[in-house]
């Protein structure tokens, strides 16, 4: 089977429970599979080289590009298409052969779209949910054509080297139908302290109107939609757990739409903290005022 001419990207820093499966998944099917990793302390790096990915270190320097955008200036710029994958995903079956259709058009035709946008097979608490969610990664990119955006966020908390929560942008783009599976095997706790740090960034927004709206102008469709829902726990939940039909997972269904309601109440409150601080007017003027 000849290999795709597109290079996977693996960013990591501690992915030891993840990074074997998400390295074979991909290994053998694409011209070549680079984990890049930010300085883990586990074996991450041993298990990715031991599956037979490259392992190339990144080290950020606090500025732009960041991480991903990295990738895409010095990760084999020989070959033009990128595919991100997190250190806990990896592509169905399904997937591997729609992309290779991609790859492979009739003769006489090119792969004509800059990026495609790849609907995730999403895990929570150990559990496929079947429902409750719709989240679509554009992780697909010709890099001649695509480059994340640099929205004025260095100095926000909360996501250091990752690019935000936005979409890398793109003068076209596709979206394919079949899944690429995002099992994450870490506790589930590991999920909280993650969206914690993340809510940090989004709270850092709500106090910078113009940066928001750099950040909203590159997210999907729906993601610019939601930005200015009002009651975002209460739209979150409603949205996942009743429109989209989480009830039908279960348990996991109800866990997963009172995480993420959770999430967005934890952006409301801290961004509330931060525009009225505690200990906020209890200086020498409230104490003359006694």
């Amino acid at each position: 089977m000849d290999k795709l001419p597109v290079v996977v990207a693996i960013p990591t820093r501690n992915e030891a429970r993840n990074i074997a499966g998400t390295v074979r998944s991909v290994i053998g099917h694409f011209a070549h599979v680079v984990v890049v990793d930010s300085g883990s302390t586990d074996d991450t790096r041993a298990l990715a080289e031991a599956e037979g990915a490259e392992v190339v270190p990144y080290t950020w320097d606090g500025r732009y590009p960041k991480k991903k955008q990295w990738c895409l200036d010095h990760v084999h710029p020989e070959v033009d298409w990128v595919l991100f994958l997190d250190g806990d995903e990896t592509p169905s079956e399904e997937l591997l052969r729609e992309i290779r259709r991609v790859f492979t058009p009739p003769p006489g035709r090119t792969v004509r779209p800059a990026a495609f946008d790849i609907p995730l097979g999403y895990w929570f608490a150990g559990r496929r949910l079947r429902h409750g969610y719709t989240i679509v990664k554009r992780v697909l990119l010709d890099r001649t054509r695509c480059r994340f955006p640099e929205p004025d966020d260095l100095a926000a908390p909360g996501m250091g080297e990752q690019e935000g929560h936005y979409q890398p942008l793109a003068p076209t783009a596709v979206r394919l139908a079949a899944p690429l599976e995002h099992r994450d095997l870490d506790p589930v706790r590991t999920w909280f302290e993650r969206h914690n740090r993340y809510s940090d960034w989004e709270a850092w927004l709500e106090g910078r109107p113009r940066v928001r709206e750099q950040i909203r102008q590159a997210k999907t469709r729906q993601g610019r939609l939601f930005h200015r829902a009002p009651l975002k726990p209460l739209v979150s939940f409603a949205y996942a757990y009743v429109y989209r039909r989480g009830f039908l997972d279960g348990r996991a269904g109800f866990d997963y739409a009172l995480a993420m309601s959770f999430y967005r109440w934890q952006i409301g409150l801290k961004a509330r903290e931060a525009a009225d601080p505690p200990g906020a007017g209890t200086g020498s003027g409230a104490r003359g005022r006694r």
